[in-house]
């Protein structure tokens, strides 16, 4: 019996993954569950990486996941942090609901949103100008890991991570000079960042947008570089690929799919898609979870 026991908490154990540092455990992405909820809190690159979703979501058939955004423009880690130890009403919280966006509170806290739902996953992410430079995600991120874990009624939440995009190589972003104005050396910092992350943080499930995005670019050789400003992204093939990278991380492995051969094409809008178009997104999204950060060459 004693064996047995030992052999059960062995197994457990190594379901979660625990930070040996600070002893914040995360937890798997849950199994067809009756209701998937995933709150995504950022900035406007948490915007544009799920905009989309509920298109994504409506083709595949699939109608029993809730979404959330929580964000501030150009917010970081650190001003997370400090948006909560403040409890400012700085958030806009939208929320999707039946593949729906509504605007539930345009000055919301932090725990407006935490505490809205009992969330399964929960994605952060740094601000694009620092996301490749290590040394602005700590001791922040580490503290906001706390504070989703010990706020969020779902004590077995998973914390997930969205991988950035490298900037227009045209950019005018202020922050771009961080890497020589170069967007394969942004990127390649972005990289290490996220590896190290996953390195030293509990957080194991990443969301490889940036990598998506850097496929696509590859794929398509596109000047424009699929961003609207130089660094957000396009309202067409740019949020698509993203919406798709968002669905292939978190979506496929829970309800066992795939958004390849998603029939979205987002129609009555003013971006509508061709086949051919949708295609080279959802590749660039497979192949960025498949093979986690690398280049699809």
């Amino acid at each position: 019996m004693k064996k047995i026991l030992i052999a059960i908490v062995m197994m457990a154990m190594a379901t979660i993954n625990v930070n040996a540092a600070h002893g914040v455990p995360n937890y798997p992405l849950p199994q067809e569950p009756d209701t998937l909820r995933i709150l995504g809190v950022g900035n406007s690159f948490t915007d544009d990486g799920m905009m989309y979703l509920p298109f994504v979501l409506q083709a595949a058939g699939i109608k029993n996941v809730v979404l959330g955004r929580l964000y501030i423009g150009g917010c970081t880690l650190e001003r997370q942090v400090k948006e909560y130890e403040s409890n400012s009403p700085s958030y806009v919280y939208t929320k999707s609901v039946g593949n729906n966006w509504t605007t539930v509170s345009k000055n919301a806290t932090l725990l407006d949103g935490l505490l809205d739902e009992k969330w399964d996953i929960l994605v952060v992410q740094q601000a694009s100008g620092v996301s490749g430079l290590y040394e602005s995600y700590q001791p922040w991120l580490d503290r906001l890991i706390e504070i989703l874990r010990f706020n969020c009624r779902n004590a077995g939440a998973t914390i997930a991570w969205q991988q950035t995009w490298a900037y227009s190589t045209n950019s005018n972003h202020p922050e771009y000079p961080n890497y020589e104005q170069n967007q394969l050396a942004m990127y390649k910092d972005i990289m290490a960042c996220n590896e190290r992350l996953m390195e030293e943080t509990p957080i194991d499930v990443v969301i490889p947008t940036g990598t998506a995005i850097q496929n696509l670019r590859a794929a398509m050789q596109d000047a424009r570089d699929f961003t609207r400003d130089g660094y957000h992204l396009n309202y067409k093939m740019g949020r698509y690929t993203a919406a798709c990278t968002w669905f292939q991380a978190l979506i496929a492995p829970v309800f066992r799919t795939s958004v390849e051969g998603n029939l979205s094409r987002l129609k009555g809008s003013s971006q509508v898609l061709t086949d051919e178009e949708a295609e080279a997104c959802h590749l660039a999204a497979r192949r960025a979870c498949a093979r986690r950060f690398k280049v699809w060459k």
